[in-house]
């Protein structure tokens, strides 16, 4: 491969990547110009349109989408191995991570860790991007991906980024006042139960519930879904229902009294977030000191 194919798919990752020849460009040292003729060049030499593009956005096409399924892991092996080589021994870790997460592991866990290690290893810029939706860390072109639970493939490795989390079901006083206290999963058929309808598949976030080997999937009907937990949280604390949400949202409002912690000997905890990377990616020195700085004592607040 001549070094401008490789500089064209390179540039055809990126736009990909950013969502945006602008942002693009200024990621890969260019104007957006010479990057949009770049990727002219490449759908002229491949003889098909890659991207499809608007005004507003850029997005793959069918032919786009089917060749980053297979260059996005070829270009991160090949920028491991040169990773590797240009690695000085004993030098400081250096290059660039991109982690997809969803946004509540993102937010709650991740993001307090951010500026401690880029103040710890400068050589380091890291990429987070939030999806909802599972991702296959190598194919989709990430270093490392964060989920709930210890279950990943047998060519990933698993690493505690959380501990174990707590489903908490929390009403405002008002609204207990007013309607009343439910005692068991089954009594939740009777209230106004607020959801979290995950964003890409459209479901609904189940309620499940266990107590003494007892499991219960509890289906809820009620006024209102949404996909956001903070706008969640805020309805709740109004008095507008019941919600079932992670005991990190809602830690402070029960602290303060704001909100009542229900059902609690019915929500046991869970294993909760791990990062997940490939094996073979563990000798790289900048994936391995962002796993290292995951790897320290968890913080009292998870």
């Amino acid at each position: 491969m001549r070094g401008s194919e490789y500089a064209q798919l390179r540039a055809f990752v990126a736009v990909v990547e950013h969502g945006s020849f602008v942002r693009a460009a200024a990621h890969l040292g260019m104007s957006a110009s010479a990057l949009s003729q770049t990727i002219r060049q490449l759908e002229e030499r491949l003889e098909v349109r890659l991207l499809n593009r608007t005004t507003r956005s850029v997005s793959p096409s069918d032919a786009g989408a089917r060749l980053l399924l297979r260059l996005q892991p070829a270009l991160n092996e090949v920028d491991a191995a040169l990773a590797g080589i240009a690695q000085t021994p004993g030098a400081p870790p250096s290059g660039r991570l991109r982690i997809n997460a969803p946004r509540v592991a993102a937010v709650h866990y991740l993001a307090p860790l951010l500026g401690p290690f880029l103040n710890t290893y400068p050589g380091v810029s890291l990429d987070i991007v939030t999806d909802e939706r599972p991702v296959d860390v190598a194919g989709g072109g990430f270093d490392l991906g964060i989920r709930l639970g210890e279950s990943p493939d047998d060519d990933l490795i698993a690493v505690e980024l959380s501990g174990h989390l707590e489903m908490m079901v929390v009403a405002s006083p008002a609204y207990l006042e007013q309607f009343g206290t439910p005692h068991t999963p089954h009594d939740l058929s009777e209230h106004q139960c607020l959801s979290f309808r995950e964003a890409s598949g459209g479901s609904l976030y189940p309620w499940d519930f266990e107590r003494g080997g007892e499991r219960l999937a509890i289906a809820i009907n009620g006024p209102l879904e949404v996909t956001e937990p903070e706008m969640l949280t805020r309805v709740v604390l109004e008095g507008a229902g019941i919600a079932y949400l992670f005991e990190h949202q809602v830690r402070e409002h029960i602290t303060s009294g704001r909100l009542v912690h229900l059902l609690a000997e019915w929500t046991p905890a869970f294993p909760g977030f791990y990062l997940y990377y490939p094996k073979q990616r563990h000798a790289e020195p900048a994936l391995q000191a962002f796993v290292d700085f995951v790897k320290k004592p968890l913080r009292p607040d998870s």
